[in-house]
């Protein structure tokens, strides 16, 4: 599967978190984004966001000073009603 590719480098918290959620959108369910940035808090905001949205954190690590993440999108589940 493709996989879409958004450049947060040289961002600060917390727009790295909610570029990636802009772009998320566009990302067709089960689709997968991939977020470079170099932001150190990063770390923990790209884990707490897909906490609460429900993504998937499919890979986070480090390469050199980029930080990589590979979130999976689900779809929104529907509200119950």
């Amino acid at each position: 599967m493709d996989e879409t590719v958004l450049d947060t480098k040289g961002l600060s918290c917390p727009l790295p978190v909610l570029k990636a959620r802009k772009a998320l959108k566009s990302v067709p369910a089960g689709g997968l984004l991939r977020v470079l940035a170099t932001d150190p808090a990063s770390v923990i905001d790209f884990k707490a966001y897909c906490l609460t949205s429900g993504h998937e954190l499919v890979e986070a690590s480090q390469e050199g000073p980029v930080f990589v993440f590979l979130i999976r999108r689900v779809e929104a589940e529907e509200p119950a009603g």
